[in-house]
Parts: structure tokens; C-alpha cells; sequence
């Protein structure tokens, strides 16, 4: 069994204990300085951080380790000043190795003292070069956050504190909310609410969301300092220290008006595209039967008009007008249907408005309830203008009939027309026709509506919404517009516009026929329509000749004796109606052709080369196409 060491013994081994712990340090350049600050140790640490072997810097004084203008402003002897008074000093600062190269230190002096007398320092240098270079890694990348969020304009980037009071401000605040940073630090964020969103306590349910799902996002409605409303698109992130602890809010605002404009551009011509193939389905819809339907009216016309002039029997003729009236409505309504969808094929020439409003008034009147009164005020020098008379007069009667049914208790429907030259916001001269009432007017959110297709107010089975639709399509065709204005319980003004076209009626009249009658060419493979155009034509006091195609139709012209071609479009064979009639007025130049046709692809795409009437025609519709190419006056 070994002695017990003695306590001299234990204090020698401790002690020796300790400097090999000291020496073998490496990571600190652990030293001791005399009171003078000579080094009087030095370890392995020291060695390796300042680059001095111990028999090198034993007894030289430790200002060695300073830069040459830090000795100069003596603070070598101010660290030990300090150290020396205060018990201990503390700094970090640049030093100097052997070779001459510096190095950050974080410097620890302590001064030792033994039975109250200083006998020297204990120092500890740590070589923090590294954690400075990444301390100003960070700095100078904090700075450069700090510059980018401060310089950005486009997004408005700051910062609230725990209750919305703004902390700071960037560029791009100043630029969208039009707020300097002196006027809005220290404000409540909620500023930027409409008045209504504050009173409805958006602004703190913003906060609360952000700080409860750790994220609020939305777009909507903000103020400007100028009072003025954008469209923004709104981030607002909680901030949290450390400990988890809310510390404020990152908002992140931007200005998205014309991004909202330009979406909803997109949806405005997205919703014009697709009631564009909305429309061209309605009209290959309707151009399929359209066709067919109107040679089967123009069946019935003809035999309702010859069984007409055989019979004097009231109960017989009143059943013929009703059906007449029928067979108008069918072909009215087919027509209307192609307006609209632009399937119709009009046939437009110069018109003298105040002789088509004086002849439809007898018709406009009948429409009228007893309680209503037609009033006509159209300037006697109006202005002629280029339009189909068929689809004009369709368009005045769909406006009175509308008129008529607003007038509940009785009231004035009016018809004016005037001469206006240079149409606002725009150039030219035009005809302004407007049809008023003094009825229940329209409601606003219906007055957007009432040009489409199928919409009507009206109850079921009185009206099917074509009208208004049919006037919209009528007026574009004819290179005009047509505009409504209403106020409830005031009436209804509905104006169409129509460019005025120069009068060239001599210069026409010198291009038609000057016969008081002749023999007309009726091409027509239907021969029950051929039957009622026949009779029609005859009334009129032409002679026909029929033919049934369009190799027929050449051999009669070939023959001599034809003064007019009237030929349906629609035929069988290898030549329809429109190229027989090309090939006639190539052959033929000085022939009359007249077309018509029910509906037909080649007539839309016929470009108005020859006069066009519609199936199914009447006796005046007829008349006015044939007055129109050879002269005559009925």
C-alpha cells in the first residue's frame, strides 16, 4: 500500500496538472504577463495562433502583438490599465503574428493578485477571423436585404408591429399608396382599408388569420393617400423570434388594376367568343330549315292568293287574312332569326325615309291598341339612306309593337327621323331615327340585356325576344348602330343610325330598262312555288315562262324573247341559281337578273352582285324589286 502524499505534494502535482492541461490548449493562446507585461509563459496555442516559439517571445513585451498605430495610441498600456484597476479587461481588435500578418482577437486580461499585490496578468487571445468574416458576410447581407426591399417599386414591402402600426417603409409603398415614410411610420396599417372594410373589421381579421394560420392572402379594393381605389393583391406573413414569440408582420402589397382590367378583357372577349359560336350555331340551325320552311310559305302564299281573288265570301276572306297573317309571322320570325346570327342575305339600296314611313302608317296604326296614338315627325329634307326596305320596315314595326306593350295605361308612340350630319364621336353624316314612348321604361339591369337573342320580359307565348334583336342585327348590317335609353316610369327612346348615302337615282335610272312590261324567266324547281310566283307576276302584267333548272333556263334565254330572269338560288344540277345568273350577265350583260332564295349559303357569300327578294314574297315586295330594274311605277 502506497504513503499518502503530503499536501505539498498534492499542490505540485495539481499545479502540474494544470500547466500540461494550459500547454496542451490549442483552440487559445493562453499566457502570462508580468506586471510590466513581459510575457513570462507561453503554450501551444499561442504558438500556433501568433506563430512565436517560446524561446522567441519569453520576455519581450506583449505590444508586440499590436498593430504599429494601436501601440501608437498607446493601447497596450490602457488594456493593462484596465485590467490592473477593474480586475479584468475585455476587447476584440486586430493583432499582429510573427510574419506580420493581422488577425481578429477576441482578448480576455486578468489580473492577478496575491495577498493584495499584483504579480501579473493572465491572458487569453482566441483567433475570431472566421466568425468576422461571417458577422460581416451577414451585414453586409442584411444591407444589401435592406437596400433591394427599400428600392423595390413595384410591390409595396414593410413591416407592422404585433398591432398593425406600421414600423417601416419602401419605394414601392411610397409609389403605389403615395405615402412618404415620415407620413406613415407609426400609423395603423387599417388606413389603407375602404371605409367599408374598416367598419366591417377587415383589417383586424387580416392580422388575426395571418397570426393563426401563419399566412393571409388576398386580392381586393385599397386607398390611396389621394383618397383614389386600386385593385391589390395583398400577403401579410407573421414574424416570430426565436422562442416562437410574434414580434410583428411582413405585408407585401401590389398594384394588379391593369392585370384585373386585362383579366377581365379576356373574359369580356372569351364570353364575345363564345356568343359569336353561339350565334353561328342559331344560324347554321336556322340556315338548314330556313330554305325548305320559306318555299313551303311561299306555297300557301300563292294558293291563299289565288283562292283570294276567286271568292267574295267574307267569313272565307277573313279566314285567308288570318292565315296570311300566320304565314307573315312564320317568315318573320325566320328572318329575324338570320339578322341576328348574320345569316341573312339583305339586299340594301338607296331609300327615301319619309315615303317608307308614310306608307307603313296605315300598318303601324293597326298594330295600336285604342289607347295608344302613333305620332310621325320626320324632317321633309331627310336624307337617303342605304338599307334593305324589307328588313326597315320589319325593324319599325318590331319598335312600335315593343313601344305599344310598355304603354300599359294608353299613352304616344313616336316616330322621328332627322338629319344629322357628323355622328357624335365619330365622322360622317347620318339619319337618326328614333322611336319613343312615354310608357314603364326599363330597369337598368334588364336594359343591358334586351338586345340578345331570346330575351324577353314579356309572358309566355307573347313574344319570342327577336325583335330588339332583329333591329340590332338590321342596323349593323346596314353600317350603322342602333342605341336604347330608358328611365323607369318616364318611357323608352330607341335610336337607330343609318349613314347617309348620295342620291343616285338618275344615275340608275339610266341603267334600267325603259319597258312598261315584258316576259320574265321564273327559274324555279318547286313547282308549287313557281305556281304562286307565276300568279304574282302575272298581277303584275308580266307574262312568265317557267323553267325548272338551269339548262332550261339557258335554252329559253338562248331563244330570245326573255326581258327579265327571276331564278330561285337553290336548284338541282350541276348550276345553281347564282351561277346561271354570273354566266347570263357575262353572256348577257344588259339582261335583268333578279334572285331569291329562302336561305341560302351562296346567297350570304354572294356578295349583293345582283337584286335579292326573300321567300316568301308578296305582291308589293315583288313589285318594288322588279320597279327597281326596269322602271316602271305601280
Amino acid at each position: 500500500m502506497s504513503e499518502r502524499m503530503t499536501p505539498e505534494r498534492e499542490l505540485f502535482e495539481s499545479e502540474r496538472a494544470f500547466r500540461i492541461l494550459v500547454q496542451g490548449v490549442t483552440d487559445y493562446a493562453i499566457y502570462m504577463l508580468d506586471p510590466a507585461g513581459i510575457v513570462s509563459s507561453w503554450n501551444t496555442g499561442a504558438e500556433r495562433i501568433k506563430g512565436y516559439q517560446a524561446s522567441e517571445i519569453i520576455g519581450q513585451h506583449f505590444s508586440v502583438f499590436y498593430p504599429p498605430e494601436d501601440r501608437a495610441a498607446g493601447l497596450p498600456d490602457r488594456a493593462l490599465a484596465t485590467a490592473r484597476g477593474n480586475g479584468r479587461f475585455e476587447a476584440e481588435g486586430w493583432r499582429v503574428r510573427k510574419d506580420g500578418t493581422r488577425f481578429f482577437a477576441s482578448v480576455v486580461i486578468d489580473a492577478i493578485v496575491e495577498n493584495g499585490e499584483l504579480i501579473g496578468y493572465a491572458k487569453i487571445t482566441r483567433d475570431i477571423t472566421e466568425r468576422l468574416k461571417a458577422r460581416s458576410a451577414l451585414a453586409e447581407s442584411e444591407n444589401h436585404f435592406r437596400l433591394l426591399v427599400r428600392n423595390v417599386t413595384d410591390y409595396a414591402l414593410y413591416m407592422l408591429n404585433p398591432e398593425g402600426f406600421v414600423t417601416n417603409w419602401n419605394l414601392g409603398g411610397q409609389r403605389i399608396k403615395g405615402y412618404v415614410p415620415d407620413e406613415i411610420v407609426g400609423q395603423h396599417f387599417s388606413r389603407f382599408y375602404t371605409p367599408a372594410d374598416q367598419k366591417a373589421g377587415k383589417p383586424a381579421r387580416a392580422l388575426q388569420i395571418a397570426r393563426e394560420a401563419g399566412r393571409y392572402e388576398e386580392e381586393g379594393l385599397r386607398v390611396r393617400k389621394d383618397g383614389s381605389f386600386f385593385w391589390a393583391s395583398v400577403i401579410i406573413d407573421p414574424i416570430r423570434d426565436d422562442s416562437g414569440e410574434l414580434i410583428g408582420f411582413a405585408k407585401i402589397t401590389r398594384d394588379i388594376s391593369e392585370r384585373r382590367e386585362a383579366q377581365h378583357k379576356l373574359e369580356r372577349v372569351q364570353a364575345e367568343l363564345a356568343e359569336s359560336r353561339k350565334m353561328d350555331a342559331l344560324g347554321q340551325l336556322t340556315g338548314g330549315v330556313a330554305h325548305d320552311f320559306n318555299n313551303l310559305l311561299m306555297g300557301l302564299t300563292g294558293g291563299l292568293h289565288r283562292i283570294k281573288r276567286s271568292t267574295s265570301d267574307p267569313a272565307l276572306l277573313n279566314t285567308i287574312a288570318a292565315m296570311e297573317a300566320s304565314i307573315k309571322r312564320g317568315a318573320g320570325l325566320t328572318r329575324q332569326l338570320l339578322t341576328f346570327a348574320r345569316r341573312q342575305q339583305v339586299n340594301p339600296v338607296p331609300l327615301d325615309l319619309a315615303r317608307i314611313v308614310a306608307t307603313m302608317e296605315d300598318v303601324l296604326r293597326a298594330g295600336l291598341r285604342g289607347n295608344v296614338s302613333l305620332a310621325l315627325d320626320v324632317a321633309p329634307d331627310i336624307w337617303r339612306v342605304l338599307a334593305d326596305p324589307s328588313e326597315l320596315e320589319t325593324a319599325l314595326v318590331n319598335l312600335v309593337v315593343n313601344a305599344r306593350d310598355a304603354l300599359i295605361e294608353g299613352g304616344e308612340v313616336r316616330i322621328s327621323a332627322a338629319n344629322h350630319p357628323g355622328k357624335p364621336g365619330g365622322a360622317g353624316n347620318y339619319v337618326r331615327i328614333a322611336v319613343s314612348d312615354n310608357g314603364v321604361g326599363i330597369p337598368a339591369d334588364v336594359l343591358a340585356k334586351v338586345f340578345d337573342p331570346f330575351f324577353t320580359t314579356k309572358p309566355v307565348g307573347q313574344g319570342t325576344g327577336l325583335g330588339l334583336s332583329q333591329v340590332h342585327g338590321f342596323a349593323n348590317q346596314a353600317g350603322g348602330r342602333v342605341e336604347i335609353d330608358s328611365r323607369l316610369g318616364e318611357g323608352t327612346v330607341v335610336t337607330i343610325w343609318l349613314p347617309r348615302v348620295e342620291d343616285n337615282s338618275a344615275a340608275e335610272s339610266d341603267r334600267r330598262l325603259d319597258t312598261s312590261a315584258g316576259t320574265v324567266l321564273l327559274v324555279e324547281d318547286n313547282p308549287d312555288v313557281a305556281s304562286a310566283g307565276a300568279l304574282l307576276l302575272e298581277e303584275l302584267g308580266y307574262r312568265v315562262k317557267w323553267a325548272q333548272d338551269a339548262e332550261t333556263a339557258l335554252h329559253e334565254v338562248e331563244n330570245d324573247g326573255i326581258d327579265v330572269v327571276f331564278s330561285d338560288i337553290v336548284m338541282p344540277g350541276r348550276m345553281d341559281g347564282l351561277g346561271l345568273a354570273r354566266w347570263l350577265k357575262r353572256k348577257y350583260p344588259s339582261l335583268p337578273i333578279i334572285l331569291t332564295t329562302g336561305y341560302s349559303d351562296a346567297a350570304v357569300r354572294s356578295q349583293l352582285e345582283f337584286p335579292m327578294v326573300r321567300k316568301p314574297y308578296e305582291l308589293h315586295e315583288l313589285s318594288r324589286a322588279f320597279d327597281g330594274i326596269t322602271g316602271r311605277t305601280v
